[in-house]
């Protein structure tokens, strides 16, 4: 599945164990290394995403309801781009470029980040002419958000390529980079008090980390070389895009419908809520970046054992949101309100409905990591339409009936049925792996007997 894996080997030699009729490669000190870089995932993670819980409060706080809504808005836009550029470069990398040789791994980086940009400065240029057709407050934040979105892309794609290289560390220190230069843009962002100058210190601060992301590689990011990238990737990245793209852009379409039907603040409560979440879901993302290079690992080395390593991950990040979400259920309103403001009263009522959501989000993250690993895109890409349908009808069939709170519950109870849908597929995926890999091995075993009868025979 990865071009040029070399097998990983410990000082003293690899070990050996027997799996059915074949060995497997286990190599000294192999939990350490993948409790490392889990820990390095988890890290790097919990700056990210608690960098955008302090933007998301700072924003709630400083500007009120509405306009955070209009916030979220680009917000959720962003996150349709993201996973756009993420299903054609990055997810696609870490399949075939975890583990790999340095050379094998800067070309492939190369080729993934300038696509990534290339799709930024598209993205960014649509976005742009959006805003200002659109006009007002909205389009404002359209506009500032085309102005970032290269500088986004970018930075996000070193990420991965550096879980991919199985080096969090650097990931980590990036992600510190972007939380250290936001600091100051957001005081700046605060004197002119609009969603646009928000949303431009947000962008720009990661523009920073970026900039510094090229100073950790080496690796210039070749648009040029877009077009052969995307051609490589053929049978992975357009399945990988749909997948993406119905999971972000059903979330997207919901807030969306939402706004049109219960107004702006009903998105913004709903967004408030999910920061509640947020660093709970430090976790969950961080598990997600080495979920699929840890996965492919695996599958490499010990087939036998991905779904029962899909299951851990799953389960243990469902049982952690479980966990943080009751015990948002017991803060009082006082905190509450020092946390969000005006926010906290509509987002209160949500927190349950939305944690029940992320509990199954946990759930279906740890099957999809074993279908990326597995290389089932056509299976993936039937689990995730399938599930993000499901969960912009539910969504809004609730708001229609009880604005936020009715699509919190809609959504949640469709993650769930979602959730069934996508570990059926990885048993299918998984059990056509062995049966095919079976096959192989007894062809090869039938021709190596069968070349030694025909040496036997030789005069």
């Amino acid at each position: 599945m990865s071009e040029g894996h070399q097998p990983e080997t410990g000082n003293s030699g690899p070990r050996t164990k027997r799996t059915g009729r074949h060995r497997v490669v286990a190599p000294p000190g192999a939990k350490r290394a993948v409790a490392g870089r889990i820990s390095w995932g988890l890290a790097d993670q919990a700056v990210s995403s608690m960098t955008n819980f302090a933007v998301g409060i700072y924003v709630a706080r400083t500007l009120g309801v509405t306009e955070f809504g209009i916030f979220t808005l680009a917000w959720v836009t962003y996150g349709l781009v993201l996973n756009i550029s993420r299903g054609l470069t990055t997810d696609p990398l870490v399949v075939r470029f975890s583990g790999v040789s340095a050379a094998s791994w800067r070309a492939g980086v190369a080729r993934s980040s300038g696509t990534a940009s290339l799709i930024g400065l598209v993205s960014g240029a649509v976005s742009v002419v959006l805003g200002l057709l659109i006009g007002g407050g909205i389009g404002a934040a359209f506009v500032a958000l085309g102005l970032v979105f290269p500088m986004l892309l970018l930075q996000d794609s070193w990420r991965f390529a550096f879980f991919a290289a199985g080096q969090g560390r650097k990931a980590f220190v990036n992600d510190l980079v972007w939380g250290a230069a936001l600091i100051p843009a957001l005081v700046i962002a605060a004197q002119h008090g609009s969603v646009f100058w928000f949303v431009v210190a947000w962008g720009i601060s990661g523009g920073v980390a970026a900039g510094f992301g090229y100073f950790q590689t080496g690796v210039i990011p070749s648009m040029a070389a877009a077009g052969a990238w995307l051609r490589q990737q053929r049978d992975l990245g357009p399945r990988y895009l749909m997948e993406n793209v119905s999971n972000s852009g059903a979330s997207q379409l919901r807030m969306y419908g939402l706004g049109a039907i219960a107004g702006l603040s009903e998105v913004g409560a709903i967004r408030g809520a999910e920061l509640l979440l947020g660093p709970f879901l430090a976790v969950l993302m961080g598990l997600s970046l080495v979920a699929v290079p840890e996965a492919a690992r695996i599958l490499r080395r010990a087939p036998h054992r991905l779904p029962r390593f899909c299951l851990l991950l799953g389960g243990s990040q469902a049982a952690a949101a479980l966990v943080w979400g009751c015990t948002l259920l017991l803060i009082p309103d006082s905190a509450g309100e020092f946390v969000l403001d005006s926010v906290w009263e509509p987002a209160s009522t949500l927190i349950l409905p939305v944690t029940l959501s992320v509990t199954g989000a946990g759930l279906v993250a740890g099957a999809a990591s074993g279908l990326r690993a597995l290389g089932a895109a056509r299976r993936s890409l039937r689990s995730q339409l399938i599930a993000s349908s499901g969960y912009l009808a539910g969504g809004l069939a609730g708001a229609s009936v009880a604005g936020a709170l009715g699509a919190s519950w809609g959504s949640a109870t469709a993650i769930w049925c979602g959730a069934a849908i996508w570990w059926c597929q990885l048993r299918i995926a998984h059990r056509e792996h062995e049966t095919a890999t079976t096959d192989r091995f007894e062809r090869t075993d039938e021709r190596t007997a069968q070349a030694g009868r025909d040496e036997m025979r030789t005069p």
